[in-house]
């Protein structure tokens, strides 16, 4: 009989590999071997074109994560997510308004000629 969390390593979004776990929660390759080793974590090896790396649960990562670091690291984590596409927004409308701003004087210039 199969656990109720073997159907998540077939599920999309479920599973990451360890070096999107170590760029998404700032974990270390020792931290991550640690936990497989304690048993906090599952995993499975994979390889793609011949480059083996681990499979591991998102949910399992995501509670080491809230273990390691507390519960506010994905509220802060949300956050500044949002802080920078709002920079970035901003920046990108400044841009728009250097643009506007030129050619509204280029306009004003041709009807001052008229």
């Amino acid at each position: 009989m199969s656990s109720p969390e073997s159907g998540l390593w077939s599920q999309a979004g479920e599973t990451l590999s360890e070096k999107t776990a170590l760029k998404e929660f700032g974990l270390s390759y020792e931290e991550i071997v640690k936990a497989i080793k304690a048993g906090k974590l599952q995993y499975r090896m994979q390889s793609v074109f011949g480059n083996p790396f681990i499979r591991l649960l998102r949910r399992e990562v995501e509670g080491l994560v809230k273990a390691k670091k507390g519960d506010n690291f994905f509220q802060e984590k949300k956050l500044k997510n949002e802080l920078q596409k709002n920079n970035t927004n901003l920046r990108s409308l400044k841009r728009q308004i250097t643009v506007l701003e030129k050619r509204k004087d280029e306009l004003l210039k041709l009807l001052k000629k008229i």
